[in-house]
């Protein structure tokens, strides 16, 4: 998405710095983990629990950021002889280095997920782990869960299976690259398979009714000691990788279905009036959306690249609001049971090393193809993971706004008193003279608090910056 870089001075870099470590300490985190939880990280990582099965011959690769170095999943992808495809998906075995009960496996429940902020990340487990042993970086062999799903020629999952085997990554891969390869026609196979398949799994989230919200990401971008937002729309690229993390868990949640015990992530249908007030959000940014056209289709339509159809796609996340994780034993039907977004029940499980919840999921599948019953330790832990994971995401989603807000305040704050065109995409029911405004130039999302009458929801408006405190990470706008 276009926008205006306002680049920070390097003396309000090391401000901000100041402001994201008060931040992380109001949070209650902190990167640095406890000696005894280092010491078990460093003694699992030379000895973990090793699979029988190797796997080490499938030449998987991984697709990331290119400074990630926590990697959860490799794949590789095949055509079937007899018709369709194989997809071979490694995640990363956590649950081989870490003890139930130990100080490493206490301190992942305290953390339950890792934080990102501008200056530095605070991870789930120790990077000698998350980064270096339990991490499939291109070649080193190393435990994982590796699934099998087999598909037909529309790409519809016809097998499962996963079980533990020792892999080797042989490729590091990223969007940019991959997406780069693809349309040159220099991909080999398999990788030139992840857009086949890919594309195939998109129409049939259409099909079911499900829907992927290509929301651009709002980055903070460091620039020696300075900082900037910017905005990076997704890739065709970055959505065929997510079909296939979607796939395993729709696939995840049908075994533990099946089998009786489970985690499910869970979201429920939108509110009414939540898709009407999404319209006159469209109207405001001129987006044709005519009355037969349904919710997901206009979605499908956007380009994330254009300023007015990525300041929609942000609004529509309105819709996620909710989502939550449902645990149910003993053979019960779970309620509720359906993603509404994927629209079919799903689970979160490729990402152990950066959530809490996948090891435990993974777990269950390994068990529930196995015929095996799940692990004392796991059906110990499941009753306490929703509020868990609700803990965590709460920190999570308050550490990602602030850190934002931290470096919008920074970045507005010699700006006091000047006028923007924005758009009002939020407004609180029971507080009309308070909401939620977005700025195109520069992309900011921002409060605005009006003195009297009601914010016009879904309109273009003069809007004037009247706060702008780092010291505080607060942005304030009023109707100009």
């Amino acid at each position: 998405m276009p926008r205006r870089h306002m680049i920070m001075t390097g003396a309000d870099g090391v401000a901000l710095r100041a402001a994201l470590r008060a931040l992380r300490t109001e949070l209650g985190v902190t990167r640095e983990f406890p000696a005894s939880v280092l010491a078990e990280a460093e003694r699992a990582a030379g000895h973990p629990l090793l699979p029988g099965l190797d796997a080490t011959d499938i030449p998987l690769f991984t697709v990331d950021p290119p400074t990630s170095r926590d990697l959860d999943q490799a794949m590789h992808l095949a055509k079937r002889p007899s018709g369709g495809y194989r997809v071979h998906y490694a995640i990363a075995d956590v649950a081989a280095y870490v003890t139930p009960g130990g100080a490493l496996d206490a301190e992942a429940h305290r953390r339950v997920a890792t934080l990102y902020f501008p200056d530095e990340k605070v991870p789930l487990h120790p990077a000698v782990l998350s980064e270096g042993a339990a991490s499939l970086l291109p070649d080193q062999t190393c435990p994982a869960l590796l699934w099998r799903l087999d598909l037909d020629a529309e790409g519809r999952v016809v097998s499962t299976d996963v079980r533990r085997a020792l892999v080797r990554s042989r490729a590091r891969l990223d969007y940019a690259g991959v997406q780069k390869a693809i349309d040159d026609g220099t991909a080999e196979e398999s990788l030139a398979l992840l857009k086949e398949v890919g594309t195939l799994r998109e129409a049939l989230e259409v099909e079911r009714g499900g829907i992927s919200l290509n929301v651009p990401e709002q980055e903070i971008v460091e620039h020696g000691g300075s900082y900037s937002l910017a905005y990076r729309a997704p890739l065709p690229a970055d959505g065929w990788n997510a079909q296939i993390s979607l796939m395993t868990g729709m696939a995840a949640a049908e075994l533990m279905l099946a089998a009786g015990t489970g985690i499910l992530r869970t979201l429920p249908t939108a509110p009414d009036g939540a898709v009407g007030r999404l319209r006159r959000v469209a109207k405001a940014l001129r987006i044709d959306w005519p009355h037969h056209v349904p919710y997901a289709e206009l979605v499908r339509s956007l380009d994330p690249r254009r300023p007015d159809h990525a300041a929609f796609l942000q609004d529509c996340t309105s819709l996620l609001r909710g989502a939550g994780y449902t645990v149910f034993t003993g053979g019960e039907t779970p309620d509720p049971a359906l993603h509404a977004a994927v629209a079919a029940p799903y689970a979160h499980c490729t990402a152990p090393l950066r959530r809490l919840v996948d090891r435990y999921a993974g777990e269950l599948c390994v068990a529930a193809v196995a015929g095996d019953a799940p692990a004392p330790w796991v059906l110990s832990a499941l009753a306490d993971l929703p509020r868990e994971m609700a803990d965590g995401t709460r920190t999570a989603n308050t550490a990602e706004r602030e850190a934002v807000d931290l470096v919008e305040a920074a970045l507005l704050k010699d700006h006091v008193g000047e006028t923007f065109e924005a758009m009002v995409i939020d407004v609180r029911e029971r507080e009309p003279l308070v909401g939620t405004v977005h700025l195109e130039d520069p992309a900011v999302v921002g409060r605005i608090e009006a003195a009297s009458g009601r914010l016009p929801l879904g309109e273009r408006i003069g809007v004037r910056l009247t706060e702008a405190d780092p010291g505080t990470s607060k942005v304030l706008f009023a109707p100009a």
